[in-house]
């Protein structure tokens, strides 16, 4: 008895320790390099030039949150002069799809939708930003052109996680 209840107190803790930010924010972020569509290095756009929103999404999940994001190109309550709003495949946190085939995917959508992509293959986002794990995860961030990590938020959103999202971007449009 006493060992199932430490397996579940285990189990609980670890996670919640899951959907946590691993630090509090804000807190500096470096750049860093990923791939283009092409599959080239690239550094993410306009870093320390205009506030980044940016879409970490495994693309075993990439319609979590779909609603939200079909919701903020409608009410456009996430634009701005000073905002620039991209995605970024966790291609690492989705072994079954072949990378080549991903980046090919989404070279052919962003040619009708003008949307920048951008790949991570190796978790070297997750990784320099702390992130903690994002498999499974629609990750929703955004990061001051000072290349502070203001907002965080893994998994589905919530009314509350959108509410303290538009909050947020407000101050950053």
């Amino acid at each position: 008895m006493k060992m199932r209840v430490v397996v579940m107190l285990a189990a609980f803790f670890s996670l919640h320790a899951s959907f946590a930010p691993a630090q509090e924010l804000p807190r500096k972020v470096p750049n860093v390099e990923l791939l283009d569509l092409d599959g080239k290095p690239a550094l993410l756009p306009h870093w320390g030039e205009k506030n980044l929103m940016i879409f970490y999404v495994d693309p075993d999940r990439h319609k979590q949150n779909e609603d939200f994001t079909i919701e903020m190109e409608e009410n456009h309550r996430a634009s701005g002069d000073n905002l620039y709003g991209f995605g970024v495949m966790n291609l690492a946190d989705a072994p079954m799809i072949p990378n080549g085939m991903a980046r090919s995917m989404a070279k052919k959508r962003t040619a009708k939708n003008g949307a920048t992509v951008l790949a991570d293959q190796a978790h070297v986002l997750s990784t320099a930003w702390d992130l903690g794990d994002c498999n499974n995860r629609f990750v929703l961030m955004l990061v001051s052109k000072e290349g502070e990590l203001v907002f965080l938020r893994k998994g589905v959103l919530s009314e509350a996680d959108k509410e303290a999202f538009y909050e947020t971007i407000e101050h950053y449009r």
